[in-house]
Parts: structure tokens; sequence; C-alpha cells
């Protein structure tokens, strides 16, 4: 670009230079044209004379010299005129004799036909004649409309190289990846041709993108999603479920409820295969409606007539309660009088714990489910194994009040893990958060992060950590840092207007520090201006943005670039034995190639064994993170 600007200048300024040097070579010629034209006149006026004085010698009765000779020379504006015959001087003329000395005076001297001489010496002839005022201003008008049209000149030419230049502006934003910002550019650039091509190839590519974020979501939901009822299938649940789990042992609390249909053969004889598929449609949309308030649940068909759901983080005497609304609002919908309505429905639920096995859960969900069916009516079973962790017993009114005073006392503390590249090298750190009670216990993020956002608490939770980062671990290392926001504290005004006065302060800091946002939070609430006016902040302070759990969902992958994020983290429930997962290394190809273009890192994050690692490096991923990360580099703290 700048390139182009020197280019315009020289251009330019060339195009002035020519043009002056060709009004200064006309201005010369004409002037010379004029002095040579006063020469020719007065040599013309002298030949006359010459002919004139031979006239008058050849008339016998001619009138004498002084008669009519001194008029014609006082006309001529002759300074000095001899006439002689020989050394014989018949006529002198010299009104001014100082004159005669002047070298800048032209003289004439010739011989007549009658063998006389004359001397004639007069003034430079261009002296002679003076500029009057209707001549100076013609010259005058001449200058200006020389002067207007070359300022005419030089605007239009400024206008069409300015054209040029937003060509080159455009080009230049195109190479460096900016395709919006290239869009956004004025276009009236020149060649206006090659500037509408521009437009509609940026138009188009633009399109592409938003085709491939098309077919990559339709390549997830092929690979992860039911076709009949449009929610996740049994590969989607097995991924769930291993995120959930650390070496097959849980790693939360919370619930798992099957739900079978029984005489799904009636069913389908007696509505077909249209009505079986609205049943299913009916029944997943309730389901569905009732698990939007929990945060975190999976909602899938495991088998042709069975219906799965995990909530993790949910209590006991929360999963009785949702185990009753949700077998009554699928007893409201209108099946009845379908195979035998009083015993064609049943739940079976299981209650976890952190570190229960996860083949053991499902086993004790299963036996609750055959538990149901054999009381032969629409029912639910709650699998209880009679002891429940005291951590989940707490009510909500305990939660708040070890929340509020464990950020006076400042109880809040953080962990870190490293991020590799394929060279294992460390990129940066993401910090986990811990909480510790009266006792100096700890407490798990995974208790405390939805008790405090039910309590409205992450705001000043996450300000408290984001604290200790900026003023602890920042202070004596040169080390990036990767913390989680979430999406109270991403619209919260009081921590933005502090994070924005924090990073404004302590500028050089922004450029190390990485915020991560979950990607269901980006999905759900793109439209919302708070977040989105949140994030273009955080972006423009300096600091990078990522986006996690990425592929927890079945969504599309176009708001990565249209938010600008730098990382990509890739959900663990992809990430979990990925080299034995035809499906999940599918969807991992089509996401890097869908940000082929883009200056975006896709990390993984779960990286627990060393086949793991080679297939996702196989596979373009840049960085990871894990236990199997952390052994290498010894970083884990």
């Amino acid at each position: 670009m700048k390139l182009t600007k020197i280019l315009t200048k020289k251009i330019t300024s060339f195009w002035l230079l020519s043009l002056a040097a060709v009004a200064f070579v006309f201005l010369l010629c004409a002037f010379i044209s004029v002095i040579q034209l006063t020469y020719v006149f007065q040599q013309q006026k002298v030949t006359q004379l010459e002919t004139m004085l031979v006239e008058q010698g050849k008339l016998q009765q001619s009138s004498p010299l002084s008669t009519w000779l001194p008029p014609v020379l006082s006309a001529y504006g002759a300074v000095h005129f001899t006439l002689s015959q020989g050394d014989n001087v018949i006529y002198e003329y010299h009104p001014d004799e100082h004159y005669v000395t002047n070298s800048r005076l032209t003289r004439y001297q010739s011989k007549l036909e009658n063998g006389q001489q004359i001397l004639l010496i007069m003034p430079p002839p261009f002296t002679v004649n003076h500029l009057g005022w209707s001549e100076l201003g013609i010259l005058v008008i001449g200058f200006v409309a020389i002067g207007f049209f070359v300022r005419f000149g030089y605007a239009w030419y400024s206008r069409e190289l300015d054209g040029i230049e937003q060509l080159a502006l455009r080009s230049k934003l195109i190479l460096e990846g900016d395709l919006v910002q290239a869009a956004q550019v004025p276009t009236n650039g020149k060649p206006r041709m090659i500037n509408r091509a521009i437009t509609k190839l940026l138009a188009d590519l633009d399109d592409a993108h938003k085709e491939r974020g098309r077919l990559d979501q339709f390549i997830r939901k092929d690979t992860f999603l039911d076709k009949q009822t449009q929610i996740g299938n049994s590969i989607f649940f097995q991924n769930r479920l291993d995120a959930l789990s650390h070496n097959q042992k849980m790693i939360a609390h919370g619930v798992l409820m099957l739900i079978e249909f029984d005489d799904m053969d009636l069913v389908e004889e007696a509505l077909g295969e249209s009505g079986l598929k609205a049943m299913f449609t009916l029944t997943t949309e309730a389901i569905t409606t009732i698990l939007a308030q929990y945060e975190g649940s999976i909602f899938a068909r495991r088998s042709y007539q069975q219906l799965v759901i995990v909530i993790p983080q949910l209590s006991l005497a929360e999963a009785d309660q949702l185990a009753q609304r949700v077998l009554k609002t699928c007893l409201a919908l209108p099946f009845y009088g379908l195979g035998n309505p009083d015993n064609f429905l049943h739940l079976g639920s299981a209650f976890f714990k952190a570190g229960d096995l996860q083949v053991q859960l499902i086993e004790e969900a299963e036996m609750a489910l055959r538990a149901a069916q054999l009381q032969r009516v629409n029912n639910w079973f709650m699998y209880d194994k009679g002891a429940v962790d005291e951590e989940i017993a707490k009510g909500s009114v305990r939660w708040r009040s070890f929340l509020e005073n464990a950020l006076v006392s400042k109880r809040f503390f953080t962990l870190q893990q490293a991020v590799v590249d394929s060279d294992n090298n460390i990129l940066h750190y993401e910090v986990f958060s811990r909480a510790r009670d009266n006792q100096g216990n700890d407490v798990r993020a995974t208790l405390f992060i939805p008790m405090a956002n039910k309590c409205g608490l992450m705001p000043q939770i996450e300000r408290q950590i984001l604290e200790q980062v900026l003023f602890g671990l920042m202070v004596n290392n040169h080390a990036t840092y990767c913390i989680n926001l979430s999406l109270d504290t991403l619209v919260s005004r009081a921590f933005i207007r502090w994070i924005q006065s924090t990073l404004l302060e302590h500028r050089p800091l922004a450029a190390r520090l990485i915020f991560e946002v979950s990607e269901d939070i980006v999905v759900k609430h793109q439209a919302n201006p708070a977040l989105v006016k949140a994030l273009d902040m955080l972006k423009k302070m300096g600091a990078k943005l990522a986006v996690d759990h990425v592929g927890q969902h079945v969504v599309g992958t176009h708001y990565i670039q249209e938010h600008h994020f730098d990382l990509v983290k890739l959900h663990r429930s992809i990430v979990r034995q990925v080299h034995q997962r035809s499906e999940n290394q599918l969807f991992i190809r089509s996401l890097i190639g869908g940000l082929y273009r883009a200056e975006v890192k896709v990390i993984a994050e779960g990286v627990e064994c060393f086949e793991e690692w080679q297939t996702l490096k196989i596979l373009g991923v840049s960085a990871a993170q894990g236990e199997y990360l952390d052994q290498i580099t010894g970083s884990a703290s």
C-alpha cells in the first residue's frame, strides 16, 4: 500500500513536471518568434528606406533629403543615419548622440545601386514596442486560463489515481486475510470493471464460507444426530458420557435416565412411519423444553425405542422431581389407545457421584428401567445406592453463604495446565479455579460453578481469579494465560468497566491474555449486543479470544470467523479415543478444512494417551492439553 502511494506521487509529480516543461518550451518559442518577427519587420523598414533613397536619386527634380528624410527616420526610431558617396557625407542624422556608442543598438550598413553607402543605427526592435493594457489583460487571462486547466487536470488525475489506491488497499486487505474489511472499503475504485470483479469475488467467497459452514454442520448432523428425532444419536451420547468421566470413572455427580417406549411395532403399525416420526418429534420437543433450564444436559436416542438423558451437577432431590416431570409430560402427549396405554412408557434413573464407574452407571440405569417395567404400569424408578455426597446435599442458601465468605476471605485460588504445540513447546497456560472451605478442603470448580451461576456470583469470582493472574502469575514471567469467562461475567457492566480500565492501565499485559468463552454461550447469545460488544472490546484491547467446548453441540461454525476468534478448543468428547472413532476424525477434518484460510488455531483438550495425540497431529490440530502432555512437559500445577 505504501509503495502504491509512492508510485502515485511520482506519477503525479512527473505529470506536473512534464506539463510545466511543455508550457515553458511553448512560451520560450513564442518569445523567440516575437523577437524574430520584430527583427524581420525592422529589416523590411530598412529595405523600404533603401528603395526610397534609390528612387529619389533617379528623379531629376527631387526635393532635398532634409525635407522628407528626417520625419521618416524619426518614424523608424533611428538614432543615427549617414548617407555618403565615397568619403563625402551627403546627409547625416543623429538626434541623440550618446545612443551611438550603445552596444545594444542595431547597425545596418549597405551600398545602394547608385554607389552611395548608408549607415543606419536603430534600437532593438523588441524594445520599441510596449504592451498596452489590452495586451496585458489578454496575457493575464491566458495565464489564468492555463492555471485553471492545469488545476482541473491535476484534480482529475488525482481522482483517477485515488481509485487505483483503493484497489491497492482492497488487495492488501485480501492478502492479509481481512476479507470483511476489504468488502467494506468504498467501492469507487478504478478501473471500475476490476473493482466490481473484486466485489463480486468477495461476495462469492463469503457465500462459499457460509456454504462450507453449512456443509460442516451437515456433516456433524449426519455423524452425531439421529435422523428421525434430530437429537443426539448413540455415538453422540457415548462421546458426551466419556467426556464426563476420567479413566471410566465419573468426575462429577448427576443423574442418568433411560426412557423406553414399549410395543413400538404396534405403534408403527397403527400410525405408520410418518406417525411414528411425529410421535418421537413431539416427545423430544417436550423433553427438550424441560431440559432447557439444566446447563450441560445431554439428550440422545440410545436405540430404536430408548431415549437417554444425562444431567451433571444435579442433586438427588432434583433428579426425583425431574423424573416425575418428564414422565408426566410424556404421558400427556396424544398417544393413548396405542398398544397398551397404561403400560406404554417407563423411565429408569441412576444417580451417580464422582468416582463411580461408567459401566456400572449404565448397568444401574438399565436395572432401574427393568424395575419400572416390572410394575407393568407407566412408571419411573430411581436406583439409589443410599449414599449422597455431603457437598451435593448443600442447599442454595448454604452455597451462597459459602461462596460469599470465600470471596470476602479470598479463598479462591488458581491451578494451571500447559497447552503445548506439536513440538511439545508450551504455548500458554490455561487457568482453572478452586475454592477452599473453612476446614481447608479444596472444593472443585465443577461443584461451585453451577451454584455460583444460580446465585449470580460468577462475575465477582472470575474478577478475583483474573486479579490473581494479572498481579500474581504474570508478574514473575512472560508467559501467556488463558482464562474462562461465563455469560454473566461478559454481560456484567461492572466487570466490563473494571477489565477495560485495568487493561488500559496495564496495556502490555493484555497481549498475554486469552479470554475463553464456551461455544454454547456464543451460539445461543450471539445476538446479544452486550456480549458482542464485550468480545469486541477485549479483542481491541490486544487480548486474544478462544472458544471452547467446540463439538459438544451440533451447530454451525460460521460464528468463529464472525467474532474473530483466535483459538478453537475441541471438546474432550471429540478428543476421547479419537484414534478409534472415525466419526470424530471426520468432524475434526471438516472443522480444520473450514478454517483453512482463517488465522485460527485448533486446540484439543483432554488428551490422555499417546495414540490420541498422534492422531490429532496427523489430522492437523495445532496444539493440545491434557494429562498425557502434562507428563511429557512436567508443567501441571
